[in-house]
């Protein structure tokens, strides 16, 4: 799965005593509606969000994992790639996203709100 949004948070890298790291970041979407999504970068990728700073705009690829834990149910968002967008590009160059295109007189014609 992928998401585009702007980077909110960057969260120091963990380092468990196995040797396991991880580390966190938040992005923030461009909706209507904004939310804030948390995704975890684990072991060797915990440096993929290095060259991004709070406010730069990326795009985040990643895999839903899920566990169960004493009859509960976690989820979690692993980021896997991440690429720069827009005017932070040039720190992680990525194909260029194509203009949108304009609606067809049919798509014109619906007005229903979905």
């Amino acid at each position: 799965m992928e998401i585009l949004g702007k980077v909110k948070i960057v969260r120091e890298e963990q380092t468990f005593p196995s040797g396991f790291t991880k580390r966190e970041f938040v992005i923030t979407t461009e909706e209507q509606y904004p939310q804030d999504i948390s995704f975890e970068l684990l072991k060797e990728k915990s440096s993929l969000i290095a060259p991004f700073n709070p406010g730069d705009r990326i795009k985040v690829f990643f895999d839903i994992r899920g566990r169960e834990y004493q009859g509960k149910y976690y989820n979690s968002l692993v980021s896997w790639k991440i690429e720069g967008q827009g005017s932070d590009a040039s720190a992680q160059p990525g194909p260029p996203m194509p203009p949108p295109m304009p609606p067809t007189a049919a798509e014109m014609e619906d007005d229903l709100p979905f």
